[in-house]
């Protein structure tokens, strides 16, 4: 008898809760509906964004270790400009990354052309899942799809770009201090916090506000 009062209770307490939040939000909507929409836009971008971070972080960790240390080793970089930070003598690029070596000079897994198949299957597989997601979830929008992803793909082969010339500056550095989970979490969170600020503002623009309206008319 206690327990079956203490579900509908439960069940009560939880209704009020959604009832008051739903309450709440939509008086806040009604007085401020631009800072709402963005509050509510921020919002979902960000968990959305977050989830395929997760994402890229298990491939960026184990897809190297899948294509094998032939890969790993196998230099793949363009640009190839030699630099020399913080006493750590690399080579930049835009694309592609340092084979790494451990002090006996055999190669490591985390670098070479492997982590970098690895670095863009994991983006590209992380975006594909965001895109459905922040196109008819976070900006509603009801745009042209083919429009939209061509655009959207552009945005993130530039913002590729971007971070992996920036990834270049201290990636190789941060290999030769920190061990690799350390270093991929860090790839993972400094591209994705990069990469997070721009898709923003790249979605604003492709994922326009009003399609739905102009369309309704």
């Amino acid at each position: 008898m206690t327990e079956n009062a203490k579900q509908p209770a439960a069940k009560v307490s939880t209704n009020g809760i959604v009832a008051w939040w739903m309450h709440t939000w939509g008086d806040f909507q009604s007085k401020h509906p631009v800072l709402a929409k963005w509050v509510y836009q921020i919002f979902y971008f960000f968990v959305f964004s977050m989830g395929v971070t997760i994402v890229q972080y298990l491939i960026f960790t184990f897809m190297p270790y899948l294509l094998g240390k032939d890969l790993a080793g196998t230099e793949f970089m363009w640009p190839q400009v030699n630099m020399s930070l913080f006493g750590v003598d690399f080579t930049w690029s835009l694309l592609g990354y340092n084979v790494v070596r451990d002090a006996a000079g055999a190669v490591v897994i985390g670098g070479g052309l492997g982590y970098f198949i690895s670095y863009e299957v994991g983006s590209f597989i992380a975006q594909c899942i965001n895109f459905p997601l922040q196109r008819n979830i976070t900006f509603k929008s009801h745009g042209n799809p083919v429009y939209q992803a061509m655009w959207y793909f552009i945005a993130w082969a530039a913002i590729s770009l971007i971070c992996n010339g920036f990834n270049n500056l201290w990636m190789p550095i941060a290999q030769a201090y920190v061990p690799l989970a350390v270093y991929n979490l860090l790839v993972t969170f400094i591209t994705g916090g990069v990469s997070m600020i721009i898709f923003f503002f790249v979605f604003k623009i492709i994922f326009p506000e009003g399609e739905a309206k102009a369309e309704a008319e």
